[in-house]
């Protein structure tokens, strides 16, 4: 049980960090600043990392990968549409 709470927590904190990255490109609707090798490197680790969670059945690594891939991802398609 603690170590599902301790899981959750550190994919919750981890996940929303990316939360303010994703508003700013996207109210800005400017990109120049994010590098496109270092977020798609990201999310392609964090869909791996998905698919470990899935095939070890881990809650907290499945859904804080797919929320952060969701995330990461919409910055890289800001990035791929803004520039």
């Amino acid at each position: 049980m603690l170590e599902e709470i301790l899981g959750y927590t550190a994919g919750t904190l981890t996940t929303i960090a990316f939360l303010p990255q994703v508003l700013k490109a996207w109210r800005t609707r400017s990109t120049k600043d994010i590098s496109l090798g270092m977020f798609l490197l990201f999310s392609l680790g964090v869909a791996l990392w998905l698919v470990y969670g899935i095939m070890i059945s881990s809650a907290p690594i499945i859904a804080a990968n797919l929320v952060t891939l969701v995330l990461a991802s919409s910055v890289l398609i800001a990035k791929l549409r803004f520039g």
